[in-house]
């Protein structure tokens, strides 16, 4: 396989510096403060060469959310690795709760990622298997729905939890009341 010629590299990285700036604007000062020339201004290239990489601000959170996917899914791994169901339970909320911004850009923000097709991106398939995975043996007729309903119960606690609209004292309890009321475990 050939190298990458100089000019494909320095594209790469100035494509890496923008999704990087741009989640670091994003979790300092939330989404809507991260506009096409604030983030030129702070990656020190004009709005065209911003253009010429993204076509879009929600490309530009569509890709900063694909990498989210990929990080998603090794703590997802971790966390079903070291308690099953419940650690990756535990681990899905943490990072809803310790990265907002990168939770609002892959679950409210409008993007084109699309979820549950052929077109689906490899990233998200492998987030949505990790889940998968921690869900089989619990549900093993009918794994893919199981997975589905145990995300929505997920997202909807991460959700709320991060507007502050659930008792922040019963994480605990709420993960413990779905699996063990949608798995009877």
């Amino acid at each position: 396989m050939p190298t990458p010629s100089r000019r494909e590299r320095a594209r790469e990285e100035r494509r890496d510096l923008i999704l990087r700036t741009a989640r670091e604007l994003a979790e300092s000062d939330g989404w809507d403060a991260v506009t096409t020339r604030r983030l030129a201004e702070a990656v020190d290239y004009s709005q065209p060469v911003l253009y010429s990489h993204f076509r879009n601000m929600d490309a530009i959170v569509g890709a900063v959310a694909l990498g989210g996917f990929a990080e998603l899914a090794g703590i997802l791994r971790a966390g079903r690795e070291r308690d099953g169901l419940r650690g990756l339970a535990h681990a899905y909320l943490d990072y809803a709760e310790q990265h907002p911004a990168m939770y609002d850009a892959m679950f409210v923000r409008g993007t084109d990622l699309i979820f549950g097709t052929e077109e689906t991106l490899q990233p998200l398939k492998t987030a949505f298997d990790e889940i998968r995975q921690g869900v089989e043996p619990a549900a093993p007729t009918d794994p893919e729905t199981a997975t589905e309903v145990f995300w929505s119960a997920l997202h909807g606690q991460a959700t709320l939890n991060h507007g502050t609209r659930l008792r922040p004292t019963h994480h605990q309890a709420r993960v413990t009341f779905l699996i063990t009321h949608l798995f009877n475990t």
